[in-house]
């Protein structure tokens, strides 16, 4: 029980609740299209397919960042470098949450199947990323931007304009939070010669592109709002995350 802990615990498992409304979005859009009808086997390999894919992307990221969270003493306390699981458990714990993924997708659709490789591509290759570009932040968002349009197709086995949307909106939300996130490392990254938006404009500037992002994702949240025709409780939930 107490290994189960540590695996959860190197994945932040708890932090999936925050992740998995972007393929609940495209689940809903594609009932409310009118163009699927709710199947309770398609949400739970949907959810599957979430929970697998960000688990394998999270044990992947701290596999192949563990020298330097090793160095980090905001990181060294993770499971990796403190001891508590060995680095190869981490990669083959990544190639289990991956093939399952793979698994589940299989059993959605034949187009999300043939897609599915392109979505591990994107989920894992981010963990390469910081060592190159400080463009990493987009690709993370890039990564959690498949997830409506994923979910989406799932249901309905086609492209559509709403839930791109809702990917560009999750794309620039969640590039800019890790901007914000990325500040608390700016100066260990750059003494290690990693790449990050507050490493290459510094933090007030770093935080300005933030800003901007954040209120490019408000802006299409409003547009989509008229272009979907929602009802006034999509409003109504729109307000209620602005305060929150």
């Amino acid at each position: 029980m107490n290994a189960v802990k540590k695996y959860l615990s190197l994945i932040k498992f708890s932090h999936t609740v925050f992740a998995l409304p972007f393929a609940i979005i495209g689940f809903s859009l594609a009932i409310h299209s009118g163009k699927a009808v709710f199947s309770w086997e398609k949400l739970i390999l949907v959810i599957g397919c979430m929970v697998f894919a960000r688990s394998a992307a999270m044990a992947f990221n701290r596999y192949i960042d563990r020298s330097f969270d090793a160095k980090n003493p905001r990181t060294a306390i993770r499971e990796i470098p403190a001891g508590q699981i060995k680095p190869t458990s981490a990669a083959v714990f990544t190639v289990v949450s991956a093939a399952l993924f793979m698994i589940c997708v299989y059993f959605i659709n034949k187009l999300c199947f043939y897609l599915s490789p392109v979505a591990l591509m994107v989920i894992l290759g981010y963990s390469f990323t910081k060592r190159f570009t400080p463009l990493c932040h987009l690709i993370l968002g890039l990564g959690l931007s498949l997830a409506p349009i994923g979910a989406y197709l799932a249901l309905t086995e086609r492209f559509d304009i709403l839930p791109i949307l809702f990917s560009i909106v999750v794309f620039f939300w969640v590039g800019g939070f890790d901007i914000i996130f990325a500040l608390q490392d700016e100066d260990f990254d750059r003494s290690e010669g990693l790449k990050s938006i507050p490493v290459l404009m510094g933090k007030a500037n770093a935080l300005r592109l933030s800003e901007f992002m954040h209120l490019i994702a408000a802006s299409i949240v409003v547009f989509a709002f008229f272009y979907g025709a929602f009802s006034w409780l999509y409003i109504g939930e729109l307000l209620f995350l602005l305060d929150f």
